[in-house]
């Protein structure tokens, strides 16, 4: 099974400092629901894993994320794009829970739902913490420049082997053309 972890906002979508609080705050990066329908038709699934601390925040309940992942379901399927599968954690950094990254916990809990090793599965994020999560998941983490990620890359301390690109679609660009190309290296050992 071919899979792909995303993180969301500043991967998918544009972050804001003070959270995506509602549907109409949810706008796509240019080209990113057109790259995750790129992967779908690759035979990708894409799944999604994001910290969402607005929950315990208090600064939108559960009916409003659902609302906000609607609007994005439906965004996606316009462009015939699918996302398999939305993990989140809603917890407070202080709740010290196992599922909030960089902790590793969303990250085994897609591992058992798709009964797969995610050894070398990529994982794309904009934050230092999706990928760590990610790579002490043994992911092979991405890195884009959009949301968080140029002051990520500016910051340093990136696990090793982490590559980078101007954002999402250039992500899926880099890994749809390493995977066309695969099967003749193995063709020519």
């Amino acid at each position: 099974m071919k899979l792909i972890i995303l993180d969301r906002d500043g991967v998918i979508n544009h972050d804001s400092p003070d959270f995506i609080k509602s549907p109409q705050e949810w706008l796509p990066i240019p080209g990113s629901l057109e790259a995750i329908a790129r992967l779908n038709q690759a035979g990708y699934r894409v799944v999604v894993a994001s910290n969402q601390s607005g929950i315990a925040r208090e600064f939108f309940d559960m009916s409003i994320l659902n609302a906000i992942h609607q609007k994005m379901h439906g965004l996606a399927q316009q462009v015939g794009a699918n996302i398999d599968a939305i993990f989140f954690c809603p917890h407070a950094a202080s709740d010290n829970c196992d599922c909030r990254k960089p902790k590793p916990g969303m990250f085994h809990e897609i591992s058992q739902r798709y009964q797969t090793s995610l050894k070398g599965v990529a994982t794309v994020g904009d934050s230092l913490r999706d990928l760590q999560a990610g790579f002490n998941s043994g992911c092979a983490p991405h890195l884009v420049l959009t949301g968080k990620g140029e002051k990520t890359q500016a910051t340093g301390g990136l696990p090793p082997g982490t590559l980078v690109f101007a954002d999402l679609a250039a992500t899926v660009n880099h890994i749809l053309k390493a995977a066309a190309t695969a099967p003749n290296l193995a063709f020519s050992i």
